[in-house]
């Protein structure tokens, strides 16, 4: 076998299934994504900071119970149980799209925009999660960006066949096969749980079986104690400042350009798609070398610096360059960035694998989505422009690309002793 591809005979298996997980997942959420951002565009950047509220809160409520799932029940029962659980929420959206006229287009449109962007936090989150604990940090440098491109992929299916269906099918038409394709991702997660039976991780050979065991809040907990974790958290942050402004941006744009809810349907998909199309181009020719021949800080650091020079271009092209901002950020930041700190977590231990990744991950994501929208709004009352906006954006991004690197290099990965933490 060509060294270039670097899959052990024993590892195609799971490769193959990891990817089509990924797809599955990816696509499940992309057919109904574009539905959600044609109503924050229908509305405007203006009205993100109470969507993400009601998002934040529900996410928080949530995460214990998530932290329970954890504490008392094997890999194997906890993670297709989440995944059964957003496919029972899909499937009961579509008698309220059929009642939409009794219960009001904006008040459907709001619980839908919030159901979702918890869905896609917990489902993805859940995701990195499970194959983190199925592979160790050697598989995890030569695979991950591999199966990244799955993801990538699926993220390119969905918008597609939205485009394809929406007027065909309607948005119930679109639940049901989004549920499909869950469904078919909880296959993928039993037979992931086999070959990890099969091929365990030689430093924790019952990981399917064992319970991790804690508190329901042990993820808060863990993230408030490490500094490690303070760290992953900040990087997070940091790299949602750069995204959320950049889409309430887009938002504007798309609000100040189309008038129709079909058209911001079929706008926002072509920005899915071309991003998705570059993430794969990316993740192909860029992220798997610096992961190989680097790890996970070079893959952070050069998304941080791919962030900053799209951003500096804003202030010399104008709001037009937004939707090539919005294209080539979100490219990076799934096919670069991602897959890079999601390895990081192959070399920590299972609870905060799964209960302190996953409070990252959703909890403060979204708390990090309401106080950036909330502040975009404020500067802009207050006279902030464009260009101010990029140069806030920009310090965000280099100051991202700077955290990747002292993330990377943590006492809790390195294995040296943490002298503040043992103060």
């Amino acid at each position: 076998m060509p060294k270039r591809i670097a899959v052990e005979r024993h590892e195609w298996p799971a490769l193959v299934v990891s990817f089509s997980y990924f797809f599955l997942v990816l696509a499940a959420y992309y057919m109904v994504r574009p539905v959600r951002d044609q109503l924050s565009a229908a509305v405007g950047s203006t009205a993100l900071p109470m969507f993400y509220l009601v998002t934040f809160v529900v996410t928080l409520s949530l995460t214990p119970l998530f932290g329970a799932l954890a504490s008392r029940f094997p890999r194997r029962q906890f993670v297709p149980a989440v995944y059964l659980f957003f496919l029972a929420c899909l499937l009961g959206f579509i008698p309220l799209f059929e009642m939409q006229d009794q219960i009001g287009a904006k008040l459907l449109g709001t619980i839908f925009f919030v159901w979702v962007s918890v869905f896609n936090l917990f489902v993805v989150a859940v995701f990195w999660s499970f194959i983190a604990d199925i592979f160790d940090p050697q598989q995890a440098r030569r695979l991950f960006p591999v199966i990244a491109v799955g993801g990538a992929l699926g993220a390119i299916a969905g918008p597609l066949v939205t485009k394809g269906l929406v007027y065909e099918v309607g948005v119930s038409g679109l639940l049901v096969l989004s549920a499909s394709l869950l469904g078919l991702c909880i296959a993928c997660i039993f037979s992931l749980s086999a070959w990890a039976r099969r091929n365990p991780v030689a430093s924790e050979p019952d990981r399917d079986a064992r319970i991790i065991g804690g508190s329901m809040i042990g993820g808060v907990v863990q993230t408030l104690r490490s500094p490690f974790l303070r760290r992953v958290a900040l990087l997070l942050l940091l790299g949602d400042a750069v995204g959320t402004v950049i889409y309430a941006m887009l938002s504007d744009y798309s609000n100040a350009t189309f008038t129709t809810r079909e058209e911001r349907i079929a706008f926002a998909s072509n920005v899915d798609l071309y991003a998705n199309v570059l993430q794969i181009a990316l993740q192909v020719t860029l992220t798997r070398e610096l992961l190989m021949r680097f790890g996970p800080s070079a893959a952070i650091i050069v998304d941080g610096l791919i962030k900053a020079v799209m951003l500096v271009g804003l202030i010399v092209f104008g709001a037009g360059w937004i939707v090539v901002v919005a294209v080539i950020t979100r490219a990076s930041a799934y096919g670069v960035f991602k897959p890079g700190a999601d390895s990081l977590y192959t070399m920590v231990d299972a609870e905060t694998r799964y209960k302190a990744k996953n409070f990252i991950d959703t909890a403060v994501w979204r708390f990090g989505d309401l106080v950036v929208t909330s502040g975009f709004n404020l500067l802009r009352a207050v006279g902030v422009t464009l260009p101010g906006f990029a140069l806030l954006t920009v310090a965000a991004a280099l100051t991202s690309a700077w955290q990747g690197w002292r993330v990377a290099q943590s006492d809790e990965l390195t294995g040296k002793p943490d002298e503040k933490a043992a103060a």
